[in-house]
């Protein structure tokens, strides 16, 4: 059991180190996201950068492949602990676990040399199968401060405090509730931290709004 859970767990790394922002911009725009605009592997740079198609190509798989690790893992950690007679299932704990692996494996590609992203579209593919109703307000909270202020990052930040606060809000209180919400935070702490210069951007009056098109 142990090796099957070691090996899942390297399996949702791998897949998030899959970087969606390097691909799509290079088979656009045939240069590295990582070299265009603010310089980060990431769906808002992919749209600054490259344009909106592939901007929105790279939000939807980036999504995907948080959504797939963090099932991955439910559907085998379900599977694991059914086969022990565990009364309470497991497989809520494998989805934020792999979540977790995931969004390292999107910050830290280790395919493409430890510099990905920020963790936001793929938060919302893990979120989805963690606790959906939270990414759907979260979704619709990023929708409405991004559209008025014009600011991803603010979107964001104030998208991701949501989902992290209504997430451990819908936790079921059972003794699983303590890992579940660990994870929550840690995933929460890493978008926070990732965001750190656009924070200090916002507070300065010197964050770039939002602009679609290529350069």
């Amino acid at each position: 059991m142990a090796m099957t859970v070691i090996v899942t767990i390297v399996a949702a790394y791998l897949i998030g180190s899959i970087n969606f922002a390097v691909i799509f911009a290079k088979a656009f725009t045939k240069k590295d996201v990582r070299e265009l605009g603010s310089g980060n592997a990431g769906a808002t740079n992919v749209l600054r950068s490259a344009g909106l198609l592939p901007g929105i190509l790279t939000f939807v798989f980036d999504a995907f492949k948080g959504f797939v690790a963090s099932y991955m893992g439910k559907i085998i950690f379900d599977y694991m602990f059914a086969q022990t007679g565990a009364e309470l299932s497991k497989g809520i704990i494998g989805a934020y676990i792999c979540g977790v692996a995931c969004m390292l494996g999107h910050i830290f590609p280790f395919f493409f040399g430890f510099k990905g992203g920020k963790g936001v579209a793929i938060s919302v593919g893990i979120f989805a199968v963690c606790c959906p109703i939270a990414i759907i307000i979260g979704l619709c909270v990023f929708a409405a401060v991004t559209f008025i202020s014009k600011y991803v990052s603010l979107g964001s930040v104030l998208a991701t405090i949501t989902v992290v606060v209504l997430s451990i809000f819908f936790t079921d209180k059972t003794a699983l509730a303590l890992p579940q919400i660990a994870a929550i935070l840690i995933m929460g702490f890493i978008v926070i931290i990732k965001h750190k210069d656009n924070i200090k951007r916002l507070l300065a009056g010197s964050e770039s709004k939002i602009k679609i098109g290529r350069k």
